[in-house]
């Protein structure tokens, strides 16, 4: 499957390069003369320094004022339900138990010990093709 993998891979990256302006370009850049080493770049521009916002002070939490307290609510009253007693469930006769009568006893034929074996069919003779003329 590694090797199934690779040849995809190989074979998209040369089906991306099988394009003229790419080919092109990759042979310029292969024709241009190497860059001079003793060229140094020039340095890099410092950053300036930002100001730094200042936050605001927040209270300290003694100063804050206390909360409003919540005024009791006065709960209503509800009525007292009377009790309610329910009649007693009505006793469920018993019935008498049915006797089940005895099954007889089954006994199987014995098993043969050995499997027969199938009849042979007769062979059919093949016919011949008629004598050509």
């Amino acid at each position: 499957m590694a090797s199934f993998n690779s040849f995809i891979f190989a074979f998209f990256m040369a089906l991306s390069f099988s394009s003229i302006n790419v080919s092109l370009g990759a042979r310029r850049l292969q024709q241009l003369p190497p860059l001079p080493t003793g060229t140094t770049l020039p340095p890099l521009p410092s950053i300036p320094t930002l100001p730094q916002p200042s936050l605001p002070s927040l209270p300290k939490p003694g100063t804050l004022p206390p909360l409003p307290s919540i005024p009791a609510i006065p709960q209503p009253t509800l009525p007292t339900a009377p009790k309610v007693t329910l009649p007693p469930l009505p006793s469920i006769p018993s019935l008498p138990q049915p006797t089940l009568p005895t099954a007889p006893k089954v006994s199987l034929p014995p098993l043969p010990s050995s499997i027969p074996s199938i009849p042979t069919l007769p062979s059919i003779p093949s016919l011949s093709p008629p004598p050509g003329n």
